[in-house]
């Protein structure tokens, strides 16, 4: 192909990509960042890492896992900024993104409480049970093992647990 060919096709399947996986970014950089405009700001510079290293793309990776690796790795350069460690990140249910139907109470505090994980677990949280991706796959995209993805999930798990058990116990008094 030429020069010419080469961008169109670059950018019509950026656009494809837009299309369909900036919804699901979105989602898994608020959930990293804790702040709206900052995830758009990730998912934005996210498109344009995608962009300009389309030639390097391996086809052994899905585009999701290829753009989700490169999202996690953009909110992490973005909450190791100075700036971001001295801004107030707390979150409160009515600051995450709309879901397509309204969550049951349940289901606001496990995503508060996932929020709150500390971030190696909230990593895989975030990339396993929001974005439906194998443990492969989030193990590709945080450059950690298969084994790791799972021992972090299940640590999840246990803190979610007592978490979600607390809440019960403090909602039943």
């Amino acid at each position: 192909m030429d020069t010419v060919n080469d961008q169109d096709w670059y950018e019509e399947r950026l656009e494809r990509m837009v299309n369909l996986y900036q919804l699901p970014l979105l989602r898994l950089c608020y959930a990293f960042l804790h702040d709206e405009e900052m995830a758009k700001d990730a998912v934005q510079e996210t498109f344009i890492k995608a962009y300009r290293n389309m030639d390097r793309f391996r086809e052994t990776a899905s585009e999701k896992t290829w753009l989700s690796r490169i999202a996690v790795n953009t909110c992490r350069d973005m909450r190791k900024a100075g700036w971001f460690r001295h801004t107030d990140r707390s979150i409160t249910p009515d600051m995450i993104p709309e879901p397509v139907s309204p969550p049951e109470p349940e289901e606001e505090n496990l995503t508060l409480a996932i929020i709150r994980l500390p971030p190696k677990l909230r990593e895989v949280a975030l990339l396993c049970w929001f974005q439906g991706m194998t443990y492969s796959e989030a193990a590709e995209v945080l450059g950690i093992s298969f084994q790791a993805v799972g021992s972090r999930l299940n640590r999840a798990r246990q803190k979610l647990r007592s978490y979600m058990e607390g809440c019960e116990d403090h909602e039943s008094v």
